[in-house]
């Protein structure tokens, strides 16, 4: 069975992948930092228990080694390297900083762009000819673009041409990506996701980033001040892309079938979710009325609405965007998911995640969205 190498293995998308794999019997090979808190074992273990609930596939055919992403070789010897790159692979490249703003910039270009770097110098000098480099990156590379955003290299741009410092360092981390095929005949591709959300058959969402640290930080706010009416600048007719996590992994276990594959696809959903589902959805699970104005001002707004505003401080950049993405060279070589993130399904998750996040906790009993 092929043997797959991940780095950056207990975020959320990789060990979902990673557990997906473990079911298939794929050989894994995890990367992990260990830190003072916890082993790189311990990491990948509590991340897979997280996912499970405890019940967790047999690990027999799981590797996990301790890495430094910016160290020379990852701080790893040449021998276990060898051994790992002794037959061929598929790297997947996950590791990142999911940080945003300006005075994260450095960290942003260190990790984000050095690390990507750093990471397929190692797979250029210990992988075969026939192994596979995927750099896994973000749908929201594109920026501010109006222009449905295609599944091709972009020039790297200015700052002013993105929403934050984090989609700008991962535009140039799929330019380092590019150089190397262009200049080193790297066998490299790039997978762009979008924002992964939970699982759309269950319900089940064990992710707190984008629209769930959203709803966590507006149901902290509600428990504070109940039966409020807050205005948040937001426009009910924008989007967001919200793949689920079940299809983003169907995507890369496809991706490892295939023995050729484009460059670059965008693993996004076909259909995207409207700010008003979002918004229907958690004003029916909490005790708070929030009131769409995409036009107000940060001048316009009471205290409870600045609150609001400084918990949108990330997501608040893609409250009023509709953007398209381009999906036909992922179309030619994935078998279509049904990636439905309609409202009854966003109302599912958001529900999950409050109950979970806030267990013996809620200030309003549930409305069934079958019954609205």
């Amino acid at each position: 069975m092929k043997r797959i190498i991940i780095n950056g293995a207990n975020g959320y998308v990789a060990s979902n992948f990673i557990n997906e794999l473990l079911k298939h019997n794929y050989e894994i090979v995890a990367l992990v930092r260990g830190n003072e808190s916890a082993s790189a074992e311990n990491r990948v273990i509590q991340a897979l228990n997280h996912i499970n609930n405890g019940d967790n596939p047999s690990l027999d055919n799981l590797e996990i080694v301790n890495y430094s992403l910016l160290e020379k070789n990852f701080g790893l010897t040449g021998d276990l390297l060898q051994e790992i790159f002794s037959t061929d692979v598929d790297y997947f490249h996950f590791a990142a900083s999911l940080k945003y703003d300006q005075k994260s910039k450095d960290e942003l270009l260190a990790v984000n762009v050095g690390g990507v770097e750093n990471s397929v110098n190692l797979f250029s000098a210990f992988a075969s000819a026939d192994s596979r480099f995927f750099f896994v990156g973000t749908a929201y590379s594109c920026g501010k673009t109006k222009e449905i955003f295609e599944e091709k290299f972009y020039p790297d741009q200015d700052i002013s041409a993105f929403r934050n410092y984090y989609e700008w360092s991962k535009r140039m981390a799929e330019n380092v990506v590019k150089q190397h095929i262009d200049n080193n005949g790297l066998n490299g591709h790039v997978v762009r996701l979008s924002q992964v959300a939970g699982d759309n058959r269950t319900g089940i969402t064990k992710t707190d980033y984008g629209i769930f640290d959203f709803s966590k930080r507006v149901y902290k706010l509600a428990r504070r001040h109940p039966e409020s009416k807050v205005r948040a600048k937001i426009s009910p007719i924008g989007t967001q892309n919200l793949i689920p996590i079940n299809v983003a992994v169907g995507y890369l276990l496809q991706t490892t079938n295939n023995q050729s594959v484009p460059r670059i696809m965008n693993f996004v959903a076909n259909e995207p979710v409207k700010n008003s589902y979002i918004i229907n959805s958690l004003k029916k699970l909490m005790p708070l009325d929030i009131v769409p104005v995409p036009e107000l001002e940060h001048s316009q707004m009471n205290s409870l609405e600045r609150l609001m505003a400084v918990g949108m401080s990330f997501t608040g950049n893609y409250t009023n965007i509709d953007i398209q993405f381009d999906t036909s060279q992922r179309d030619e070589v994935m078998t279509p998911a049904d990636d439905c993130m309609d409202e009854p399904t966003v109302y599912r998750m958001l529900d999950y995640f409050i109950e979970n996040s806030f267990k013996n906790n809620r200030t309003r009993e549930k409305i069934p969205m079958e019954n609205q």
